[in-house]
């Protein structure tokens, strides 16, 4: 081996000696890339500028401490110097606190003196701020209360909201001086938490600090306030709930029994009083907020059942909120089922129409809605008919002076019916001249149950005079006009006419009507509110005009149902809310599912049709035209591939005025269930004159020839 490496060098040296001007270059190209390389390494540390130094990110005359190189430790000694303080940690590149600067310095000039506004660059990779803290998204809001926090505020980047949020933090409880401030108190849909302290002791009376730190613990787990406390000072306002012993804690709830915590089973802390009050409250009405317009917080409430979604314009900082107060006042009597139960079971309701009325109820026929139905003849050689007056019992709570002739819709009496002929053989063969009474239990649902009262009836005159009424109401200033009444009347009258009776629901449920609803009926509904101001674009999606000036909307979405209804606001928000409800609620709902769609494009001469929910029955439906219907969506990528191929069959038939080419943007544009499809892309044909006997393209290849025998054989 090493003779060979000696063969082999000696016949590169006697190369090398032959070809001198082979061995400079090679000599200069090796010194020439090792130079290269030298300098490239020696400059690479120059290639990388260092980041310049942090400036000053918030205005200089706004009254906020900005500390811009993350100067924690003079950040902690401004905030324990102050009594209430707000820190925020920014990014300066970050959009979100470019946005929120702004409003966090109008707060600040707002609450000047009483608010310490600390601002932290926690970007700057050699500040204190950085090294410490590994935040997930800016900014970073936290308040502090003296030695307590931090209260992370996690809702809209808003002055308005931002501001009610810390003047929160800043009086966390409420003073109730005097029994109209307690009642005042007690009329928000929050549940509240009263506490009674005597203040002649130094220097706090016990256990209020720890009430205090609750109501603080409170705003920690919700930013929103979901729970609302106050504190009571005078033995006379204390009387009022009652309560007697000082540091005792009360918790008023509208639709179950209102608490005192209980010291004898838990320990007074303020946790135990923070988690017993979140415990026990009641979820009568919710506000959500979605982060963007990505956020998952409306789906996750959606996915619980049906909701109603009030979108209502929302100002933080007012004093009086009419609008929610009134959507408030529905929820808090359509979740009141202890008031429905007291009343049904003759309870002292304090008014004195609703005690006049439980206590003159009758069991079977209270505030009765009937309809007669003429059952067919036993025997096809029978003169004799049986006669039934079908009576449906309407949902607690309506006084008699309110009511005048109540009569029955159609949709309670078609449900009531439904149920009636299932046990109508009971009723056909029945032979008796007195009048027969069954009393049937109806299936859950707002109506308890359902009375018929039968008799057989010759088709003579004389029959019909003698008719029995049934069972006659307790004394009241109305009378139902379809009771069967002395005069004499015809089977021809006798029949039901239920479509002629009067509106869906405003007969009844008045007044105390849907007081307790929700526990009388299987389609319940959970109450949300969204700010118009932040959310308007989720409302449209549903139905909202883009550009409404009133930003006022309200819908119910089912969405296991795949179904959702839009209320009219041309009457009054309230009253038209409990109709809206009410509505629902009824087993036959008289709703219609409201059909999104977008606006009807401008007539073009395009060889496709472009259709929309609005303009679908005048272009799709056209009974003087064969037309196919083209399914796609905006995401669906197989649909785009398949442009070119509807275009080629369009300009088959451009020629055919009989035969129309349209498509449908189907995540754009509902239409009514038995036209939509279950997967994209879809092809549909519309025959005319035969409409109903639409045909759908078969699992084959989407070529233009099978396309045109499809359409020429149909």
């Amino acid at each position: 081996m090493p003779r060979r490496v000696r063969d082999s060098l000696r016949q590169a040296l006697t190369q090398m000696a032959r070809r001198p001007a082979v061995l400079c270059g090679a000599v200069v190209l090796s010194c020439t890339l090792v130079l290269a390389i030298r300098l490239s390494c020696s400059r690479a540390k120059a290639v990388v500028a260092p980041a310049p130094p942090p400036s000053r990110f918030f205005s200089a005359d706004a009254p906020v401490a900005d500390l811009f190189l993350g100067q924690l430790a003079q950040a902690e000694r401004l905030r324990a110097a102050a009594e209430v303080s707000l820190v925020c940690y920014y990014a300066p590149w970050c959009g979100r606190s470019v946005s929120a600067r702004a409003e966090l310095e109008r707060v600040a000039r707002r609450l000047a003196g009483q608010v310490q506004f600390v601002a932290v660059n926690c970007w700057w990779n050699q500040g204190r701020c950085r090294k410490q803290h590994n935040f997930y998204q800016y900014p970073v809001i936290h308040l502090y209360y003296q030695r307590f926090g931090p209260i992370e505020y996690r809702g809209p980047l808003t002055a308005a909201y931002l501001e009610q949020f810390t003047r929160r933090v800043m009086a966390p409880l409420e003073y109730l001086p005097s029994r109209d401030r307690l009642q005042d108190f007690f009329s928000y849909h929050e549940p509240g938490v009263v506490g009674y302290f005597e203040f002649n002791s130094s220097p706090q009376p016990p256990g209020y600090m720890v009430f205090l730190a609750s109501a603080l613990q409170a705003l920690k787990r919700d930013f929103q306030g979901g729970v609302r406390f106050a504190v009571i000072t005078n033995r006379q306002v204390a009387e009022a709930i009652p309560l007697q012993d000082f540091g005792a804690v009360y918790m008023r709830r509208h639709s179950n029994t209102s608490l005192i915590f209980p010291r004898h089973k838990l320990n007074f802390t303020s946790e135990n009083v923070c988690q017993w009050a979140f415990e026990h409250r009641e979820g009568l009405l919710r506000w959500l907020r979605p982060h963007g317009g990505k956020s998952r917080l409306l789906d996750a409430e959606l996915q619980r059942g049906a909701a109603l979604l009030v979108f209502l314009p929302f100002d933080p900082l007012a004093g009086a909120q009419p609008l929610v107060r009134e959507v408030a006042d529905v929820a808090t009597r359509y979740h009141s089922c202890e008031r429905s139960q007291q009343a049904e079971s003759g309870e002292q309701t304090g008014n004195v129409n609703e005690q006049w009325l439980w206590s003159r109820r009758t069991p079977l026929f209270e505030q009765l809605c009937c309809n007669t139905v003429v059952l067919p003849q036993s025997h096809s050689i029978s003169r004799t008919h049986n006669v039934c007056e079908l009576c449906i019992n309407q949902s607690a709570g309506v006084e008699p002076s309110e009511v005048q002739a109540p009569r029955c819709s159609f949709h309670e009496m078609e449900a009531a019916m439904d149920s009636f002929y299932l046990k109508e053989r009971t009723f056909v063969h029945l032979v008796s001249r007195n009048t027969e009474c069954s009393n049937i239990q109806s299936t859950y649902s707002p109506f308890s149950y359902y009375t018929a009262c039968c008799k057989t009836l010759n088709e003579g005159r004389a029959d019909l005079d003698n008719l029995s009424e049934p069972p006659s109401l307790p004394s009241s200033s109305f009378t139902s006009s379809t009771q069967l009444q002395d005069e004499p009347r015809t089977l021809q009258n006798m029949f039901a006419h239920a479509e002629s009776s009067s509106s869906a629901v405003n007969h009844h449920f008045l007044n105390g009507g849907i007081t307790g609803l929700k526990c009388r009926t299987n389609k319940t509904l959970g109450f949300y509110m969204l700010d118009s101001h932040l959310h308007w674009k989720f409302a449209v999606r549903l139905g909202a005009p883009e550009n409404g000036t009133t930003k006022v909307f309200t819908t119910i979405v089912n969405v296991l149902d795949e179904v959702h209804y839009v209320l009219d606001h041309s009457e009054f928000l309230k009253d038209a809310l409990e109709n809206f409800i009410r509505n629902y609620s009824i087993l036959y709902s008289p709703l219609k599912r409201y059909l999104v769609g977008e606006s009807v494009p401008r007539s073009s001469n395009s060889l496709i049709n472009e259709v929309t929910t609005q303009s679908f029955n005048s272009q799709v439906m056209d009974p003087e035209k064969d037309v196919l219907l083209f399914y796609y969506t905006q995401w669906c990528g197989f649909c785009t591939v398949l442009n070119h191929v509807i275009i080629q069959l369009a300009r088959f038939f451009q020629g055919n005025q009989k035969i129309a080419v349209c498509r449908i943007n189907a995540a754009k544009n509902d239409l009514p269930w038995e036209y939509m499809v279950d997967r994209f892309p879809a092809l549909l044909f519309f025959p005319r004159d035969r409409k109903h006997a639409s045909v759908k393209f078969p699992d084959l290849p989407f070529t233009l020839p099978n396309l045109v025998r499809f359409v020429l054989r149909h």
